[in-house]
């Protein structure tokens, strides 16, 4: 098995699988309004905590191998987390851009 579960019972799955279904609302709230800055940053977190939460399972607590089933979530948070900084820049410019619009 790939994924060794040492202590895992029915109250910590369910708490994970709450927090999954948690970060893909705040992502769909994301993309609903991607311009909202504090739902922008609210999601990048939400990336950098996936990401973190799998490095540690693989390399601090092993209780995860890399497989095909952890590196597919690394890789989403890892590209996701660059493209909202790529992204992060074009709204920083475009709320520039609006504001001297404004004046």
């Amino acid at each position: 098995c790939s994924l060794l579960l040492y202590a895992v019972n029915g109250l910590q799955a369910r708490t994970f699988g709450v927090w999954t279904l948690l970060s893909s609302v705040i992502r769909c709230l994301c993309a609903i309004d991607i311009r909202n800055r504090t739902l922008y940053h609210i999601t990048l977190f939400t990336f950098f905590l996936a990401l973190a939460h799998f490095l540690s399972e693989v390399f601090i607590y092993h209780t995860a191998a890399l497989t095909i089933g952890i590196m597919a979530p690394l890789m989403v948070a890892s590209f996701s987390i660059l493209g909202m900084l790529i992204g992060l820049q074009y709204l920083e410019v475009e709320e520039l851009s609006q504001n001297k619009k404004k004046n």
